[in-house]
């Protein structure tokens, strides 16, 4: 038969999209409203049709007559910025996340189209904290509400699926996800240690040298590998490190969108293409934009490989069901 079709809704770099592509899905449909990732996206999709705009201001109907028929599958990952205890910002209250906050609300635009679509199957991915205090419910009403009665809340952590770094993220979907782990963890030099030098002569995309200033290049020098340079503090009051020295035998730390992580053994910061390394992204996956658009694009990718590993769950469900 054909391969089942699917749809990102919050598309970014397209780390979900290459793990469902990776599994033999065929991404027929995305959307990104920032026209630098949307290039980034369509660069390496090109099959798909994108649709380089707002969510809230697209209707159902519109991305309907790109591909045709409704698809198998609907993935996406709404931001997670209003949910995440990272985020000083965040609203007290877990419902105004939902609610209240411009950007939480973009969760239900999600549910939106995943009730009009109707896939065999949805997954959506955030934060744990998305499930805070009476969230959980109030994602179980909106889902149930747009026909979706019953639904999961798979928490998986991206390191026991062949991940470099850490990362745990709750994937709601309407089965439950039982994805294959990994017997060996991959660490930092392991993903990164055969990489040129950024600095000699090279054919490798996204891998320039990021330039540092004298004054930080003599703290970079004087740190040691799990020291950060920067300490800050999250919602939650919980501290939290950036600019951290790289432990070369062991898993990276979170990848996110604002993290610079310092080489293991030189002292420098890694290039856009050594992050993404760490977040299982293979070389011909290229970024565009700007080097911060390009670091940020890294860090709120789902990773490949958890991204592949989920693919195939979901792929085995469908076939099951014929």
């Amino acid at each position: 038969m054909a391969s089942w079709t699917v749809v990102d809704l919050f598309a970014g770099a397209g780390g979900f999209s290459r793990g469902f592509k990776e599994a033999g899905f065929q991404i027929v449909a995305a959307i990104e409203n920032f026209k630098p990732v949307a290039i980034t996206y369509s660069e390496n999709f090109s099959e798909a049709e994108l649709i380089v705009e707002d969510i809230k201001r697209i209707h159902s109907k519109d991305l309907l007559s790109l591909i045709g028929s409704p698809p198998d599958v609907v993935i996406g990952g709404p931001p997670c910025e209003p949910f995440t205890a990272v985020n000083i910002r965040r609203r007290k209250d877990p419902l105004d996340r939902l609610y209240g906050d411009p950007i939480g609300r973009l969760v239900l635009h999600f549910i939106r189209f995943v009730g009009d679509l109707k896939p065999k199957v949805f997954v959506m991915e955030n934060v744990p904290q998305i499930l805070d205090g009476e969230l959980k419910y109030a994602l179980r009403k909106e889902f149930a509400r747009v026909g979706y009665p019953k639904i999961y809340f798979n928490i998986l952590r991206a390191e026991d699926y062949g991940t470099p770094s850490r990362r745990v993220r709750v994937f709601i979907s309407n089965i439950k996800l039982r994805p294959v782990k990994v017997k060996v963890r991959i660490p930092v030099m392991k993903a990164i240690g055969d990489l040129p030098d950024p600095y000699g002569v090279h054919d490798i995309p996204n891998h320039d040298p990021v330039p540092l200033s004298p004054a930080k290049l003599k703290k970079v020098s004087r740190l040691k590998w799990g020291d950060a340079l920067v300490h800050f503090s999250g919602a939650s009051g919980r501290f939290y490190t950036n600019w951290v020295r790289l432990r070369p035998y062991r898993l990276a730390p979170t990848v996110l969108g604002r993290s610079r992580f310092i080489h293991p053994f030189e002292n420098r910061l890694l290039t856009v293409r050594e992050q993404a390394r760490l977040m299982g992204f293979p070389d011909d996956h290229v970024f565009h934009g700007g080097r911060e658009v390009q670091f940020d694009q890294v860090g709120e990718a789902v990773p490949v490989p958890l991204a592949k590993a989920i693919a195939l769950s979901v792929k085995k469900y469908l076939e099951s069901c014929g």
